[in-house]
């Protein structure tokens, strides 16, 4: 083995500061098999689903994509995927990028301009937050799901600058509440307040064939940009952010982690197109549904729970200590939930996060309740 250089005394001292407050990461590898902490909601990925939707499907025996995509790393498939991205979440175009976390910052470091406004809920994804951190736009957050505080800081400021950008997530990756989309758009019917969604944990789960909630609400014109993940429940890997041709455009000549990075290769595309493939035929989505009502009626027993209508249910137990002795304890009788910890949420604010899927049965989530309730 080799050796290493000395560290820092600053990464030593912010590794300890995470081992006394309990919350220090670690990565592993074997998991629980009751699965209630993977965003494989439908199970596409963990059941077989889509590779066998995937056997279908003709790959062309390329297997890197040789370069970013503005050098030689695009192809006609791209455009066709692109193509049919757009045209299932009815918009005008879509683009491709590499993960959720590309495509939310690349969307949220370039639009944006200097003497723009950017107003974002206060629970909003890490990845929107790093964007908005690279832009030159003025930044205020607002009170989750606040309208009123939204109100406010657009009334205090509208005049001061060109253009102002709401940003959302249709479904809270961590309480796992949806946003007040028709009342959003309202607010952002003004030409010069464009309303931005993340739709990462709606895509599969709400809408007529899992479109989102954003089309389940009829909004989708409403929308400036929205943001489709496909790591969640469509089970393989990358995003798309889907708007107008111009905003395409746009991106691909300033979105920075869209130029600077290696296209994604032809099998990753190929899992995209076989994974909407199978949301417009698949029964995963009923046994969802039914799984989420069947679990909304056991928390109306419980303390605790956030409300919620979504795949994502969570639990409030305060202190990194206790959320940890619950994981723990779910662990030991095969049960896999998460325990999310400050600093991910505040202090005060830690939680099981419980993801349910089709697959789930009601067994499955009578002994998760014997365990978290």
């Amino acid at each position: 083995m080799g050796g290493c250089k000395k560290n820092p005394a600053s990464i030593i001292s912010l590794l300890q500061q995470r081992r006394v407050i309990g919350s220090l990461r670690s990565l592993i590898s074997s998991y629980p098999s009751i699965d209630f902490s993977s965003n494989d909601y439908l199970g596409f990925s963990s059941k077989g689903l889509l590779a066998e939707e995937l056997k279908s499907m003709l790959p062309s025996g390329y297997v890197g994509s040789t370069g970013s995509r503005l050098i030689s790393g695009n192809s006609m498939f791209f455009q066709e995927i692109e193509n049919s991205i757009a045209e299932f979440h009815d918009a005008e175009s879509s683009l491709i990028f590499n993960s959720g976390y590309d495509a939310n910052l690349g969307l949220l470091s370039s639009v944006p301009q200097k003497g723009d406004l950017i107003l974002s809920d206060e629970l909003i994804h890490a990845s929107l937050i790093d964007g908005i951190r690279l832009s030159f736009a003025t930044h205020y957050k607002f009170r989750h799901n606040d309208l009123i505080s939204l109100k406010e800081l657009i009334s205090r400021h509208q005049d001061a600058f060109n253009d102002i950008y709401v940003v959302v997530e249709s479904v809270y990756s961590m309480d796992g509440d949806e946003a007040p989309l028709l009342e959003l758009a309202k607010i952002c019917s003004n030409e010069k307040i464009h309303l931005i969604v993340d739709e990462a944990h709606s895509i599969g789960v709400f809408g007529e064939n899992g479109k989102g909630l954003c089309r389940e609400l009829n909004i989708q014109d409403n929308c400036f940009a929205r943001i489709y993940t496909y790591g969640k429940a469509l089970g393989c890997h990358g995003a798309a952010v889907v708007g107008s041709n111009e905003l395409k455009d746009f991106l691909v000549n300033f979105s920075r982690s869209f130029i600077y990075t290696t296209a994604m290769p032809e099998h990753s595309l190929m899992a995209i197109r076989a994974a909407y493939q199978l949301l417009k035929k698949t029964q995963e989505r009923k046994k969802l549904q039914a799984n989420i009502d069947y679990f909304k009626l056991k928390v109306n027993d419980c303390t605790g729970f956030i409300n919620s209508k979504s795949a994502i249910h969570c639990k409030l137990v305060s202190g990194n200590e206790s959320v940890q002795k619950i994981e723990e304890r779910a662990a030991k009788q095969n049960i896999f939930i998460k325990s999310i910890k400050s600093p991910t949420v505040k202090e005060g604010k830690e939680r099981i996060r419980i993801c349910l899927h089709s697959f789930n049965t009601h067994e499955e989530m009578d002994l998760l309740f014997s365990h978290v309730n």
